[in-house]
């Protein structure tokens, strides 16, 4: 895909105190990096014909899907970090294109895999009908941010290519945020019981899409306020 033209997300430091370029990628990947070592227990766990209990059986029965889902976030989630480094993208501006051309495949298998397991995989005794609404609905969401990017960027809208490409990392990276706030009622006093678990995985998720909302709202101002001619 072809590098945005618009600023990133993350700013490198600078006058007025701006914060390191390095901690936003950093941060996405130490979140990321939940999702993803819960994924490589889960390979090694079919790999090595562990114990089939309710809780996975669904994945010995079909390991396809779930071993493509695990594959595809890892790349897009670990790789996608790096493309709010500013300094990468300025030095190498082939990068961001690159990178996209990675992506985008990685992030559809990772949404299709997800609404595939969604619809046909047997429902664990933790979850129920309203969160695999949920999961629809955001997987849905993910896929079609992807596909409105790259029809942005076809159109070299790069402002537009950048936002939908932003909301759709937001989803994609939703476990790992879903892990933290899911761990909070673990420690305190037992697992949630279905609707409970199911309003904290949506919360993860419009958390994230919120805090991508407010990142692309406050550079729009920015990048508004920089050309008052275009009033």
């Amino acid at each position: 895909m072809e590098a945005t033209r618009e600023r990133p997300l993350i700013t490198a430091a600078g006058a007025g105190g701006r914060k390191p370029a390095w901690l936003a990628p950093a941060g996405l990947i130490l979140l990321a990096l939940i999702p993803v070592l819960a994924g490589a227990a889960r390979l090694t766990e079919l790999a090595g014909g562990a114990g089939i209990t309710e809780r996975n059986a669904r994945f010995f029965e079909s390991p396809v899907p779930v071993v493509i889902h695990i594959v595809s976030v890892t790349v897009y989630t670990l790789l996608g970090a790096f493309q709010f480094t500013p300094s990468l993208r300025r030095a190498k501006r082939s990068w961001h294109s690159r990178a996209g051309r990675i992506l985008v495949p990685a992030g559809l298998l990772a949404a299709l895999s997800g609404l595939w397991m969604a619809v046909f995989y047997a429902l664990p005794p933790s979850d129920g009908q309203a969160l695999l609404l949920l999961r629809l609905v955001f997987g849905s969401a993910m896929a079609a941010s992807l596909v409105l990017g790259v029809r942005s960027v076809m159109r070299r809208d790069f402002a537009s290519h950048g936002a939908w490409m932003t909301r759709a990392y937001a989803i994609g990276l939703g476990a790992g945020t879903q892990a933290l706030i899911l761990i909070v009622p673990e420690l305190l006093a037992s697992p949630p019981d279905v609707t409970t678990r199911a309003v904290l995985m949506g919360a993860a998720w419009v958390i994230n899409l919120g805090v991508a909302e407010y990142l692309l709202r406050k550079r729009s101002g920015r990048r508004t306020s920089a050309s008052p001619g275009l009033r």
